[in-house]
């Protein structure tokens, strides 16, 4: 009987060179995003900054669903816990004004021990149970921010508050515009330079988490919990992890949007947030950072793309407005997400791990 070996074959030097230079590009592209944004007005660069937040969203939620297979519908719930910390701690409202890492930090902990209070009660629930739990911790916590404003004001409830303090780092105020070397850098890509720090050490942490001991023991729980159980893995504890970590960097995102913003209310904190941070995931790939990244940038611009355009092409085709342009963006992102669901089921950018045997099923 004889046996063959098998030769691995070099790639072509294109393909490695395209390899190399992957990163560097992006590290290019994400340096010099507001600059192309402002060519086109200050409002892209706005976009621009709600697309990091939102991304900081997305990393969190998807260490929940992605990585541990964690259905959860209420995530904003601890975007708004973070906002209100701000808001209680560095604002007029209370006549408390801290600095930044001091409440930044406290508002991610904060965070971390409502996805606590979330993970206990539902350390038994799977699926449609676990996401009715946490849609309705969600609605709850929103509930409460409208409504604490009587008998003692403490969210000032419908209303909101409002003189947020803004980011402050090193005594560089970030709402303020920075004359450097007779140069004006506009308030907004000062915002973008500190929201894109705060992602690459989100990406960097979540990154190590995947590929370490509880990375793998989460995604034994994602494919099979009877399973992890079985080879020792504490479920429980992963299970509260999972859900800890992933509430921290939404208090985190939290923050940084009532700093940004000047103003929160429970307004900005309603179900729909919550279905447009995992819509984000399944579009870009759940499980996968690179599509989470994506998916979150482009579920935040497009709308802003369609909102441009969307009442000057009717009125160029129909000579009038036919679909509100928020209408049409719910329309077509719904119609986006049936078709992606029938086409590209795993997403944009699916993670290799997770599909893997189904790859090797098929070849």
């Amino acid at each position: 009987m004889t046996t063959t070996s098998s030769t691995t074959l070099p790639l072509p030097a294109s393909f490695s060179l395209d390899a190399r230079l992957q990163r560097p590009l992006v590290i290019l592209l994400a340096l010099a995003a507001p600059l192309l944004a402002l060519a086109m007005g200050k409002s892209w660069v706005r976009v621009l900054d709600f697309a990091l937040l939102y991304v900081l969203l997305a990393i969190g939620l998807n260490l929940v669903v992605g990585f541990a297979g964690l259905l959860d519908l209420g995530y904003i719930a601890f975007y708004a816990v973070g906002a209100y910390t701000w808001a209680f701690l560095a604002s007029p409202h209370f006549g408390i004004h801290l600095p930044f890492w001091i409440v930044l930090p406290l508002g991610a902990g904060f965070a971390a021990l409502a996805g606590l209070a979330l993970g206990f009660p539902t350390l038994r629930l799977r699926g449609d149970y676990l996401a009715i739990v946490t849609l309705g911790f969600g609605e709850i916590i929103r509930i409460f921010m409208n409504n604490l404003n009587q008998p003692i004001n403490i969210t000032n409830g419908p209303q909101g508050i409002d003189s947020i303090d803004p980011l402050t780092i090193a005594g560089l105020d970030l709402s303020r515009d920075l004359d450097l070397f007779g140069v004006q850098i506009p308030s907004l890509m000062l915002y973008y330079y500190a929201f894109l720090g705060c992602v690459v050490v989100a990406l960097i942490l979540v990154r190590r988490l995947q590929i370490s001991r509880i990375g793998r023991a989460w995604a034994a729980i994602r494919d099979d919990e009877l399973a992890a159980k079985a080879i020792g893995i504490d479920t429980r504890m992963m299970k509260l992890l999972a859900f800890a970590l992933g509430a921290t960097f939404g208090g985190v995102s939290g923050g940084l949007f009532a700093a940004f913003q000047g103003f929160v209310s429970p307004e900005s904190f309603s179900l729909m947030e919550s279905i447009v941070v995992l819509t984000m995931i399944v579009l870009g790939g759940m499980g996968n950072l690179a599509g989470v990244v994506v998916g979150a940038i482009l579920l935040t611009a497009l709308p802003e793309l369609l909102r441009h355009f969307a009442v000057p092409m009717q009125m160029a085709l129909f000579g009038k407005t036919l679909l509100d342009p928020e209408v049409l963006r719910m329309l077509l992102l719904s119609l986006a997400m049936i078709v992606m669901m029938l086409v590209r089921p795993a997403g944009l950018l699916p993670a290799r791990t997770r599909y893997a045997h189904r790859d090797r099923r098929n070849a």
